[in-house]
């Protein structure tokens, strides 16, 4: 793992647009007062995005009846279907 950047005050005021880009890349970045670091800025939330082939960490799986509404009165009679026609 690579070394967190480090800025002193000074540095952390006068670059605080950079620093918050590079946090918003998932870098974290300490900020030191007389050469002691007292403060981490981190990012919030880290962003994954799941858009390459394999990436679920579980197979989805659909049983054969995912879609059989057969036996769910409620939604033949939202729909206007009724039993007597065939469902």
């Amino acid at each position: 793992m690579e070394a967190a950047r480090q800025y002193n005050v000074h540095e952390a005021k006068t670059h605080f647009s950079r620093i918050l880009e590079a946090v918003a890349t998932g870098e974290e970045v300490i900020i030191s007062k007389s050469g002691a670091p007292v403060a981490k800025v981190v990012p919030l939330a880290s962003k994954v995005r799941r858009t390459a082939r394999g990436s679920l960490t579980e197979p989805v799986v659909f049983h054969d009846d995912f879609d059989d509404i057969s036996d769910d009165e409620g939604f033949a009679d939202a729909f206007g279907l009724s039993t007597e026609n065939g469902w």
